[in-house]
């Protein structure tokens, strides 16, 4: 088995598929917001020693392949990039719209699953989230 990372006395190899929405599901997250998000994201991934392999925002939720080394559990990481990302949205975003209220931009929970090897798949799965909900829209409202 091939181990990508080590910390002293460990290899690891542990990636999670994570999906988490906005507070009440709004659909919020694009523009500036967007760009901002995945900066920040990834220097939050940083600070916990994680690696974001892949991610995709939609308008209404988020979906990340992460790789998590095993001194943190996956809602430490997590709850940190949530909590830290919703403080700096505040900050940047809150003068144009002031739904951003401190703690409440991102619901409570998410969803995860672990990885295995074919880590492959949910990479393609991510990269064509959007267009598959973009076809799911249009069949909800014709227009």
């Amino acid at each position: 088995m091939k181990c990508k990372s080590s910390l002293c006395h460990t290899r690891w190899d542990c990636k999670y598929y994570v999906v988490w929405i906005p507070k009440y599901r709004d659909k919020v997250l694009f523009g500036k917001l967007r760009m901002l998000f995945g900066e920040v994201s990834h220097e939050l991934a940083h600070q916990r020693e994680s690696e974001i392999l892949e991610g995709h925002l939609c308008r209404d939720h988020v979906h990340m392949l992460i790789a998590i080394p095993p001194k943190y559990s996956v809602a430490q990481v997590v709850g940190f990039i949530k909590g830290k990302s919703t403080i700096r949205i505040t900050r940047e975003v809150q003068d144009r719209a002031r739904e951003f209220v401190g703690q409440n931009f991102w619901a409570r929970g998410c969803f995860v699953s672990t990885v295995g090897r074919d880590d492959q798949v949910i990479r393609k799965y991510i990269r064509n989230q959007e267009e598959t909900d973009k076809r799911l829209d249009q069949l909800k409202f014709p227009i």
